[in-house]
């Protein structure tokens, strides 16, 4: 089965899809299997975007790419740190 790759938006369009089948009577496996996703990858999503409307979930998500950016920039500074420190040292 190919692997797709959905958006935050479409992430929490899918829940509510989901929520709206069992509202309807349907068991969790039936309604992930009309939504076209697996039951893993409902549980998976409903913990990670659960109760979130689609701008937050946005939101989140571009924060969450804003920390890793953030994080490697801290990280490349660092060692630029340490290796002028040791040059300026004497210690290579």
């Amino acid at each position: 089965m190919a692997h797709k790759k959905f958006s935050a938006e479409q992430v929490v369009a899918k829940l509510r899809q989901i929520e709206v089948l069992q509202a309807g009577g349907k068991s969790i496996p039936q309604a992930c299997k009309e939504a076209g996703i697996t039951d893993v990858t409902y549980y998976r999503w409903r913990r990670e975007y659960g109760g979130l409307k689609a701008n937050q979930a946005k939101k989140m998500k571009d924060l969450e790419r804003e920390n890793q950016r953030l994080k490697k920039l801290v990280a490349d500074l660092s060692l630029e740190k340490a290796i002028l420190k040791d040059v300026a040292g004497g210690n290579f």
